[in-house]
């Protein structure tokens, strides 16, 4: 992608699809560079927390099934961004919806994204990300578009 805009926007794009649709996985794939990671940050039984991580293809299969059973979008609500030469680190507010038109979201939480600029693109290296819940409620800080150079 051209431009930090445009490889977040194309992920966003990309993971938000109707249940009876298939999944572009083939752009899913392109927009991460080989050995990217996607990691969810979870609590453990014990009350600590930890990360699954994942590359493209484990997430690809286990989220498959999840999505053509139900539809999910997920939108961006603010952004920030840290810059230096050919490497960003975004923070991305997120919510998610089972169907565009749903009025409540059923999770909001921010996505850690790393990028890097290979002299052409943009592509993603990793994203973590973290959902609200019962003990940890979005700060206002992040529900506001901010851009850092």
């Amino acid at each position: 992608m051209a431009s930090v805009d445009a490889i977040i926007a194309a992920l966003y794009d990309v993971i938000s699809w109707p249940a009876d649709k298939p999944r572009h996985w083939n752009r899913l794939r392109s927009l991460f560079v080989p050995g990217a990671k996607m990691m969810a940050v979870g609590a453990r039984p014990d009350g600590s927390f930890g990360t699954r991580a994942m590359s493209v293809e484990d997430t690809i299969s286990r989220a498959g099934p999840m999505f053509a059973a139900s539809g999910f979008f997920e939108t961006e609500l603010a952004r920030s961004i840290e810059s230096f030469g050919q490497i960003a680190r975004i923070l991305s507010t997120y919510e998610a919806r089972h169907a565009q038109g749903d009025a409540k979201p059923f999770v909001r939480g921010i996505n850690s994204i790393q990028l890097l600029n290979d002299g052409s693109r943009w592509s993603v290296v990793n994203m973590l990300w973290r959902a609200e819940d019962a003990k940890l409620a979005l700060p206002e800080r992040y529900l506001k578009r901010v851009i850092d150079a």
